[in-house]
C-alpha cells in the first residue's frame, strides 16, 4: 500500500518546482521584462505543473516502499 501523505507532498513539490522552473524559462525568453506574456507564462506553467503531477503517477524515487 502506498503511503499517499507522501506521495501527495513528494509530487506536489516537484510540481511547484516545475511550475517555477517553466515561468524563470518562460520570462527568459522575452527581450525586455515589460514584454512578458504573463498570460503565457501562467498557462505554460500550469501546463507543466499538472504534466508534472501525471509523470509522478507512474512513481517517485522519494517514495519507494
Amino acid at each position: 500500500m502506498r503511503n499517499w501523505k507522501r506521495w501527495i507532498a513528494a509530487a506536489g513539490v516537484r510540481a511547484i518546482k516545475t511550475c517555477a522552473q517553466t515561468a524563470a524559462a518562460t520570462i527568459g525568453t522575452s527581450m525586455v521584462l515589460s514584454e512578458v506574456d504573463w498570460r503565457m507564462v501562467l498557462s505554460a506553467s500550469v501546463l507543466a505543473g499538472i504534466l508534472s503531477l501525471l509523470t509522478s503517477l507512474a512513481g517517485l524515487p522519494e517514495v519507494e516502499e
